[in-house]
């Protein structure tokens, strides 16, 4: 008879050795999406936490992991680590902290493919998951560019052409290098770039300073991309000369 195969819950980007071990085990992404999860932190998160963090807090309580990764480096914030309390006094899930503070880049080769935009994001989160060996083609001439975290709606992705290259923490996320500020920092000035982050997210600090600095569009999303931010998107690119 094997093994049991445990729920192993992961957040943020924990370091490769502390994964590995459990590789062969169902990993569960709590960063994502997943439609019949139940909105449970609507009542127990205050309103003005991050679409991530409520979503994390959901999963948890969904898939009710054997075991919790949880990434409370650069990864993550100081919302996501009181959710990780939360989880481990609550459920009495086992935790087990990680902060990764990596610098051995492993590449961003589909960050800069030119692929569609939508299945670069997939791409990256997945490898999380099940990491596979892939071939994919540099985007030679980018049109546009986009800065943030992966975003909660990923309908914003279709908004942009294919190639559109990636940077931000959704750039190191691919790198597996969470804590390097100077690559989450790295644009090309030479391309239009959209900036965002997720609401009541502390990287919109980052996100607004550097759309300025680069003459770029900023803006904050909360959960769903709205109508506003859709034409504030199309016009941009338009202007700009994209599409």
């Amino acid at each position: 008879m094997g093994k049991k195969k445990l729920k192993v819950g992961f957040v943020g980007c924990p370091p490769e050795d502390i994964l590995a071990p459990y590789r062969e085990h169902r990993l569960i992404d709590l960063d994502n999406h997943y439609p019949a999860v139940r909105r449970e932190s609507q009542q127990k998160l205050p309103a003005t936490t991050c679409a991530i963090v409520k979503r994390i807090y959901d999963n948890a309580l969904a898939f009710k992991p054997d075991i919790l990764i949880f990434d409370q480096g650069y990864g993550k914030c100081d919302p996501a680590r009181m959710v990780s309390l939360l989880l481990k006094e609550e459920l009495g899930m086992p935790v087990i902290g990680t902060d990764n503070t990596s610098m051995a880049g492993k590449g961003t080769p589909v960050s800069d493919s030119s692929l569609p935009l939508r299945k670069k994001v997939e791409i990256i989160l997945d490898d999380l998951v099940k990491p596979r060996r892939r071939t994919v083609h540099p985007e030679k001439a980018p049109k546009a560019g986009i800065w943030g975290v992966p975003a909660s709606d990923f309908s914003l992705y279709d908004l942009f052409p294919d190639g559109t290259k990636i940077y931000g923490w959704l750039r190191c996320l691919e790198n597996r290098t969470p804590a390097d500020l100077d690559l989450e920092c790295m644009v090309d000035p030479e391309i239009p770039v959209v900036f965002f982050s997720q609401a009541f997210c502390h990287k919109n600090i980052l996100a607004k300073h550097l759309a300025k600095k680069y003459n770029g569009l900023y803006f904050d999303l909360e959960e769903n991309i709205s109508g506003t931010i859709r034409a504030k998107v199309e016009a941009f690119l338009r202007f700009r000369g994209v599409v």
